[in-house]
């Protein structure tokens, strides 16, 4: 998965990486992408963990501000 290569090595919490886990799932969920060999999937993964990085905590939310910043 994209998302936890991206994340290793980072100062993540558990906490953090599973609410992050938590809406790179929704996010890829909401387009219908499966493949996570995609690169659609890394960029979505890069933004997710962007948006968290801001505060937002709600794995829902950090889903759709993702999309929305990538205009999806």
């Amino acid at each position: 998965m994209p998302i936890n290569r991206l994340l290793s090595g980072s100062k993540t919490t558990p906490e953090e990486m599973d609410r992050l886990n938590k809406a790179y799932a929704f996010a890829l969920r909401s387009l219908g992408l499966v493949d996570r060999n995609d690169p659609m999937t890394e960029l979505i993964a890069r933004k997710v963990i962007e948006i968290g990085a801001t505060g937002v905590s709600d794995p829902e939310t950090i889903s759709e501000l993702a999309l929305k910043h990538l205009k999806m």
